[in-house]
């Protein structure tokens, strides 16, 4: 990712948190970037609810929706394994984390602030 730093994997838990505080109650998209089976969406701009990384499963675990009633189900999107964790470091308009899975597929999760005004 352009403007973006890779992390080292100790920093990838309290990162993650830290995300998860900071983009509370945005739309996020989460995007699987699979260089055999092609681009697909797995979430397309729903409520975010927290983006995690488990030492103990080796697993980067992203999840929507649970909070408003609009949304009362959690979809979580699991990688394991990862390889690398990279964020955006850039002030852009949306903020973007991308994790590899050993196979090289890449999730791409990409957060739309409040004013962006893509709220409904």
């Amino acid at each position: 990712m352009a403007g973006s730093t890779t992390l080292d994997r100790g920093e990838w838990r309290t990162t993650l948190d830290q995300i998860t505080h900071e983009h509370q109650g945005e739309l996020v998209t989460i995007e699987v970037l699979d260089p055999s089976a092609g681009h697909q969406y797995e979430a397309e701009r729903l409520p975010f609810s927290s983006l995690a990384y488990d030492p103990r499963d080796d697993t980067v675990i992203g999840a929507v929706g649970g909070r408003p009633p609009r949304y009362p189900v959690v979809l979580r999107h699991m990688v394991a394994h990862p390889t690398e964790v990279d964020i955006t470091t850039e002030d852009v308009p949306e903020a973007a984390v991308r994790v590899v899975a050993p196979d090289g597929t890449a999730t791409l999760i990409t957060f739309y602030p409040e004013e962006s005004g893509t709220r409904g």
